[in-house]
């Protein structure tokens, strides 16, 4: 819990030159101690399974006029009023003691972050098919959003620079299951050479953090006004270096979760003065509390304050590139592709292999979207790539040893073996504990719960051996 002692006191000055800052109610709310908890469902994973969400108050009812899991071990509060599949929880469960979080089944995602579905929507016509880059993605949260609100015919890119950290995010897209997201680790300027590539520019901002003080209290420690200083100079050279990948007419939304004006304001006045922009009002419904907010130069932005909203600290703008950028010339080199008949093998595992192509990230044989085939050579060419389509697996003596990735997409073939596990045992499977399974098939089988793929097993008669991720088990009891 926070007191009023431990808010920086300068961050509290500069933030009363802001028109709607409310002292007290924003004192008053770090200090409460509430925790805002929200989830956003999986649209790829509904359908493959059955039952209902609890609501609040024993109640139970469809979400969506969708089939969505009733095992969960939480209850429903109310929907976020900006998301078509986030909703707010009762209480804070222990997620990680969920088989279906570890499935995919959902993304715990901030409420406030959610609202770039809204921006998106507002901006683009999401009907065509489009490329997309995700900047700064991860942990995924954006990128799984941006996957479910993106046609199937779009591709996304999802980039995040910093080694450690795209681990995280390969392994969040991996179990969104998606088939249309490439994952690269880039510096943002590694992008300047791809002139006028993306229809979209999403850019949730390295920020200094003090949207997340209720939630994490420990950023409070971190905070300073030479942190905001620092932070705005990287976000200028982030958006200056990713600028010119914009196509004309493309769009960019800008956010951070900092309230401070040098991130947000200051910034939009920065891309006004720097670039040939035109700003995009958003419709917000007033029910929302979101606060529209306009920068010097007469850019709008959107302020979400922990007071008014039922959610954390977020600011988000968007933006129209009005510029004609270089003309980019597209040369494929010819990557390596499997062989024929290890492709073939590949395939067998598929349960739709018409509309996938097939390339080689590695020993390993990934399916992509045939539509973005070419494109995706295009960019493991010019970007280091960590992750594309739905990797399948290695070939060994003329048999698939099937990737993770297969077991947590939504196109493994029906005829592959599964074995659905009680929530004890799924737990056990992600601790990759080896289970006692009394199964008459030998060999390989997909492991489910509730119907949804959690990973590999080798049944071995009354027992088995465990595939899962050794990197991803659970440690905790």
């Amino acid at each position: 819990m926070i007191n009023n002692m431990h808010l920086p006191a300068s961050l509290m000055t500069s933030l009363s030159k802001i028109n709607s800052f409310d002292r007290d109610a924003f004192v008053q709310v770090h200090e409460s101690g509430e925790q805002v908890v929200s989830v956003r469902m999986n649209p790829l994973k509904r359908s493959m399974v059955n039952g209902e969400w609890s609501i609040g108050n024993d109640q139970s009812a469809k979400l969506n006029n969708q089939e969505l899991i009733h095992h969960s071990p939480f209850t429903f509060h109310a929907p976020v009023p900006w998301s078509s599949n986030g909703y707010y929880l009762s209480e804070r469960p222990l997620f990680t003691l969920d088989p279906l979080l570890h499935a995919g089944a959902y993304y715990v995602q901030e409420a406030s972050s959610m609202f770039v579905e809204e921006a998106i929507k507002q901006t683009v016509d999401l009907s065509q098919p489009l490329l997309v880059l995700d900047l700064c993605a991860a942990p995924g949260g954006k990128s799984t959003l941006l996957q479910s609100v993106i046609s199937k015919e779009s591709l996304l890119v999802s980039n995040e620079v910093i080694q450690s950290r795209v681990n995280i995010l390969k392994e969040n897209i991996t179990k969104w299951g998606a088939d249309n997201v490439v994952v690269t680790n880039n510096d943002p300027s590694a992008f300047s050479k791809l002139s006028g590539l993306f229809d979209v520019l999403v850019i949730d901002a390295p920020c200094s953090g003090s949207g997340l003080f209720r939630r994490d209290p420990e950023a409070i420690n971190e905070w300073s006004e030479a942190n905001v200083e620092l932070c705005s100079q990287r976000q200028q050279r982030i958006l200056a270096d990713a600028w010119p990948c914009l196509k004309e007419d493309g769009v960019l939304i800008y956010s951070t979760c900092s309230y401070s004006a040098e991130e947000d304001e200051e910034i939009l006045d920065w891309l006004e003065e720097r670039f040939e922009v035109e700003g995009l009002r958003l419709r917000v419904n007033d029910e929302w509390k979101i606060d529209e907010v306009q920068s010097a130069s007469g850019a709008y932005g959107y302020r979400f304050w922990p007071n008014k909203v039922k959610g954390e600290g977020f600011f988000i703008v968007a933006f129209r590139k009005k510029e004609t950028p270089s003309p980019l010339r597209i040369k494929i080199k010819k990557n390596q592709e499997p062989a024929k008949k290890d492709a073939a093998i590949a395939a067998q595992w598929m349960q739709i292999a018409d509309a996938y192509s097939f390339v080689m990230q590695g020993q390993i044989i990934a399916a992509v979207p045939t539509a973005w085939h070419d494109m995706i050579q295009f960019l493991m060419q010019e970007l280091k790539v960590r992750y594309a389509g739905i990797e399948l697996g290695s070939i060994a003596k003329n048999d698939l040893l099937p990737e993770h990735a297969l077991a947590l997409s939504t196109n493994v073939n029906s005829k592959v073996v599964r074995v659905e596990l009680t929530k004890e045992q799924a737990l056990d499977y992600l601790r990759k504990n080896d289970l006692q399974l009394d199964h008459p098939h030998k060999g390989w089988a997909l492991a489910t719960y509730n119907g949804l793929g959690l990973g590999w097993m080798k049944l071995l008669g009354n027992r088995m051996n465990n595939y899962y991720p050794k990197e991803w088990r659970i440690l905790m009891r």
